[in-house]
């Protein structure tokens, strides 16, 4: 054979072999995180019964099905705990790398609201949510050795409904972002008794914060990347509120914005 001959087949296996190495190795595990966060909502509280969450994976064909993610805590959750950029760990665990299409949350009977001292019941306008769980589209790639941090973000404002019967219902309404897929935006809101919320808005979405009772400080996280943002700072007790146009939000960086003064 000639020596020419003998050089092509060695390299070709060669390359061979480091393929299938790289092939091993986009099998390991990655790591999926899940969070919740909550948009603001002028409530004492909002009492939601998460009971499970589960994840559909998908494998090389398309093909998938329902896990069971691990929930130390499941029970009754104060969404307003976790607003301003709070949040609180639902799970975690190995997942072998591939791709998640859905995540979902199995939400039980008990959630309530308060409204100025007064607890209320908060009746499920969604029943699929207690059988086959709130839905939401993830689609996202787990590669080996990256964790992957999901957050769950309830909108209180709007998952709250007052019927005209002067009755409280839930019918949520939730997104989730990721660190990959957003950016933020923060700042400070000045003086305290303006008690002013803060609004990011752009023609398709708004996004939302109370700031820090003490200090004025907000965070709006999961802000999709654009220069098309307007942040309101929405005063009470007589303080005027100021907006603040084409405000840039750089995918994976936090927009800080000089400290907000409101006047009467």
């Amino acid at each position: 054979m000639k020596l020419s001959h003998v050089l092509f087949w060695f390299v070709y296996l060669a390359l061979a072999l480091i393929s299938l190495s790289s092939c091993h190795k986009e099998k390991g595990n990655s790591r999926l995180t899940v969070y919740l966060t909550d948009a603001p909502a002028a409530y004492d509280a909002v009492n939601i019964d998460i009971v499970r969450l589960e994840i559909k994976a998908t494998d090389d064909f398309g093909e998938g099905s329902w896990q069971v993610l691990p929930f130390a805590n499941p029970g009754v959750y104060n969404l307003l705990d976790f607003t301003n950029g709070m949040d609180t760990l639902l799970s975690s665990l190995e997942l072998p790398a591939g791709r998640v299409s859905q995540l979902r949350m199995i939400l039980g009977t008990n959630n309530s609201i308060v409204v100025d001292g007064t607890t209320m019941d908060l009746p499920l306008t969604t029943p699929s949510a207690q059988q086959t769980g709130l839905k939401f589209n993830i689609h996202a790639d787990l590669r080996p050795g990256i964790e992957y941090k999901l957050w769950i973000d309830f909108d209180c404002a709007r998952s709250v409904v007052l019927s005209g019967n002067g009755e409280y219902k839930l019918k949520p309404v939730i997104r989730t972002f990721t660190e990959a897929t957003s950016g933020a935006i923060s700042g400070v809101v000045l003086p305290a008794a303006a008690e002013a919320m803060v609004f990011a808005t752009t023609d398709t979405d708004t996004l939302g914060a109370i700031p820090d009772p003490l200090t004025g400080a907000f965070l709006i996280r999961g802000v999709p990347p654009g220069i098309n943002w307007k942040v309101t700072a929405d005063g009470n007790n007589n303080y005027q509120d100021q907006s603040f146009e084409n405000i840039n939000v750089v995918l994976g960086e936090t927009t800080v914005m000089d400290t907000i003064t409101l006047v009467q």
